[in-house]
């Protein structure tokens, strides 16, 4: 596995592997990771002839007061871990290599994909990551790029600016990878205590009760919602920010489930925000 941290340094060598008529897959993350991650990097692995991974935790997706100087780093870890699962090259560059000083360009994707859930909380964040996409993409260009579920909006944000910039990348979605109890893996995971860790599984145990009520035949948002947020009320370590019902492919919202809606929530424990989503489909 080679460990690159020049844009130049990559374009060069992933042109020779184009040139040899290899297709080329990405998995971008942020680091720290976890079996979520790998599970990102194995598929890629069966998909392409070059894996490439990068390593960026990006400033630009981070607002004031956020998380971005806790966020948890281990790159040597990361990178044997990486090896370990077939990577052949992992991507680590520096800040000032994504963001050279000068820099006064961003990809912001609008309207409601941006506007709701994780963007309404976070102004910028997705006008980062939308950037750092589209940054990466350009240095890559990948034949396809492989993103998690668990970050469902942040898909559909990545899906809607490869399409509206005719981007030729097929954006790969594989399923959330969660632990034993059903925690979402995350690698904001780490920075929880015991008893943080053991609150944190009310967020599945709410999604997995709100589909149960689904699948016994409820329809109505609200009261799937109620349901939600009384079980997440019963955890005083845990405090929602938002439970909602959207359309699964627009995130428009859904009050009488018909199609597939996306059960999305964001909850703080113990400082430490967390994410989570589950599919539920009407009819």
């Amino acid at each position: 596995m080679r460990i690159i941290t020049s844009v130049a340094e990559l374009r060069e060598l992933l042109a020779q592997a184009r040139g040899a008529g290899k297709s080329i897959g990405l998995v971008p993350t942020m680091g720290y990771f976890h079996e979520g991650h790998l599970s990102l990097m194995r598929q890629c692995r069966e998909s392409d002839d070059v894996v490439v991974v990068s390593l960026f935790v990006n400033p630009t997706q981070f607002g004031p007061g956020e998380d971005y100087e806790e966020y948890p780093r281990d790159p040597e870890r990361d990178a044997a871990m990486a090896q370990e699962v077939g990577v052949d090259v992992l991507f680590t560059p520096s800040a000032a290599e994504m963001y050279p000083p000068g820099d006064a360009t961003f990809v912001e994707v609008t309207g409601e994909l941006t506007a709701v859930l994780c963007g309404a909380r976070r102004p910028g964040h997705f006008r980062g990551v939308a950037t750092v996409v589209t940054k990466l993409f350009n240095i890559v260009r990948p034949n396809r790029a492989y993103f998690g579920e668990k970050d469902y909006q942040q898909l559909l944000v990545v899906r809607r600016l490869t399409q509206d910039l005719r981007l030729p990348v097929e954006i790969v979605a594989v399923r959330t990878v969660r632990e034993p109890d059903g925690l979402a893996m995350s690698s904001r995971n780490t920075r929880l205590g015991p008893k943080e860790r053991e609150a944190a599984t009310v967020l599945y145990r709410s999604l997995r009760a709100a589909q149960e009520l689904a699948s016994s035949g409820a329809r109505d948002a609200q009261q799937i919602l109620a349901r939600v947020r009384e079980i997440v009320a019963a955890e005083p370590l845990a405090t929602l920010q938002y439970a909602e019902l959207r359309d699964a492919e627009t995130l428009a919202p859904v009050e009488h489930i018909a199609g597939r809606a996306v059960l999305a929530l964001a909850a703080h424990v113990g400082g430490v925000r967390l994410i989570d989503n589950l599919i539920i489909a009407g009819g």
